[in-house]
């Protein structure tokens, strides 16, 4: 199966990404010019109809990174997958589990299967929530999956971490949204 890997990120102040560059054969960067990060993660969705992995650019990925993230993808092809997140319930279950589409959020790395990306670019020409939530991709993926009534597959043990630090895209943000119980 041929997974596109894309990140996304800024040219105003964007993180380094070396590390990404380092652990990801032909990672594809998506770059921000217009300080519009909704346009950013909506280019990023029409980049490819193939399968992809797509990441920001304030992760840290796990040791092995590439080949654990081929293993996810390689049981679960078909459906989207999330490799981070910051919920209680990972770590009662400690095990990937299927999640309603409408509890989607987080969008540090996750993957979606073939044809999806543009889907979802899609469905925000209609989407009614635009001016409620301008940067919130992940609710428009959630949105989007609660429309087609659609599960997805919370990966444990996560595979990013979310680096603490103050968010470009909304400096009002919490900077402590990462998992405390991360292990590279």
């Amino acid at each position: 199966m041929d997974i596109q890997f894309i990140v996304m990120t800024t040219s105003f102040g964007g993180r380094d990404i070396s590390h990404l560059h380092e652990a990801i054969p032909n990672l594809i960067v998506c770059k921000d010019y217009n300080h519009d990060a909704m346009g950013n993660f909506l280019n990023s969705m029409n980049l490819t109809e193939d399968p992809a992995i797509h990441l920001e650019d304030d992760i840290i990925l796990c040791d092995n990174f590439y080949e654990k993230v081929m293993d996810a993808v390689n049981q679960y092809p078909d459906y989207i997958i999330n490799f981070f997140s910051l919920r209680k319930k990972d770590y009662e279950l400690r095990k990937p589990y299927f999640e309603a589409g409408a509890k989607f959020m987080m969008n540090q790395c996750f993957y979606i299967p073939a044809g999806v990306g543009p889907q979802i670019a899609e469905f925000w020409k209609t989407w009614p929530r635009k001016v409620e939530h301008p940067t919130g991709y992940d609710i428009l993926m959630a949105d989007w999956m609660k429309s087609k009534k659609m599960k997805y597959v919370q990966w444990f043990p996560h595979l990013v971490n979310h680096v603490e630090c103050k968010s470009l895209i909304n400096p009002k943000r919490s900077s402590k949204r990462s998992d405390k119980f991360f292990t590279k």
